[in-house]
């Protein structure tokens, strides 16, 4: 049986920060511009496509008006204009954790998952309505296996799960027609960095069949020590330090150093109390290739504690 565990407390108080310009004519659902019964039914070979990891802080920032959201839209509209672009997204999500296993979405059309509490109502009217691709979860499944045990392969998830926010609301500012067929691979939180990356080093030959893998989390994430008066460029010290020294790790082309940031000690435990958030990042490295080129954005913070800077690959 598969079990969940999303880590959402404290993000409620977020919700004061940007309330007042969350008026629901701000919001716009993509479902109107979505195309019915677009079903991804295989992968084509492709040119490479890139690699993301996207620090998305809180659910506020899907909504228009903020920097982060700025460069998400422009983002998306960068990788639409590729020669080739996606055939599907993968992504990885901190809000989507599992024990006993990794799981992929496998439904026609994931819902939009509403994962958080006490935010405008604005949010909760909010829907990504991008179609599954149901056969190609079913392959995925059997060609991914579990890291410890390689005749293990991936489950599937059939009406569990589906969307959360960890996806959509970068996804929404990114492709807004919504017309991409989205997978969530989930997180089994049990398991050793090594083995989340050793995942992420599966995904790399998915680049090649027109697959966009998207780790979404944050590179820093402590919201008990947040400072709302803390501007983008302030940062905690032990903060700024943790997010530097994954930066470096990952300038330098030194992926594999990403799985020891335990040796960091009271850095690391500040930097993440809890790993959820600091894991997509480790699939999204894993699925790099060595001599991609790692092209960094959205650098700063939120509240001086939670890390906002992301990464393209190739």
């Amino acid at each position: 049986m598969m079990n969940r565990r999303t880590y959402m407390a404290g993000l409620s108080g977020l919700a004061t920060v940007a309330a007042g310009a969350a008026g629901a004519g701000w919001v716009q659902s993509a479902s109107a511009l979505a195309p019915a019964g677009e079903w991804l039914d295989a992968l084509k070979p492709s040119a490479r496509q890139p690699v993301l990891f996207v620090g998305h802080g809180s659910p506020m920032n899907v909504l228009p008006g903020n920097a982060w959201r700025d460069r998400w839209e422009l983002l998306g509209q960068e990788l639409l204009q590729r020669p080739e672009p996606p055939q599907l997204i993968l992504c990885i999500s901190a809000h989507w954790l599992t024990r006993e296993g990794w799981y992929l979405t496998g439904m026609d059309t994931p819902r939009t998952i509403h994962d958080f509490g006490g935010f405008p109502q604005p949010l909760y009217e909010m829907q990504y309505p991008a179609p599954g691709a149901p056969q190609v979860a079913r392959q995925l499944a059997q060609e991914l296996h579990d890291p410890a045990q390689p005749q293990t392969p991936l489950g599937l998830d059939h009406e569990e799960w589906g969307l959360d926010h960890g996806t959509w609301s970068v996804l929404l500012p990114m492709f807004p027609q919504a017309r991409i067929p989205v997978i969530q691979l989930s997180i089994d939180y049990s398991r050793p960095l090594s083995e989340h990356y050793a995942l992420g080093r599966q995904l790399r030959h998915l680049r090649e069949r027109g697959v966009l893998i998207v780790g979404s989390g944050n590179i820093v994430h402590n919201l008990r020590r947040m400072s709302r008066d803390a501007s983008p460029d302030q940062a905690f010290d032990w903060a700024h330090a943790f997010d530097q020294h994954v930066h470096q790790r990952i300038a330098s082309g030194d992926t594999d150093a990403l799985v020891q940031v335990q040796q960091l000690g009271e850095t690391m435990r500040l930097a993440h109390p809890t790993h959820d958030h600091y894991l997509p990042l480790l699939y999204a490295a894993g699925a790099a290739h060595e001599g991609d080129n790692a092209q960094f954005f959205n650098a700063g913070f939120q509240h001086g504690s939670i890390s906002m800077q992301s990464v393209l690959w190739g």
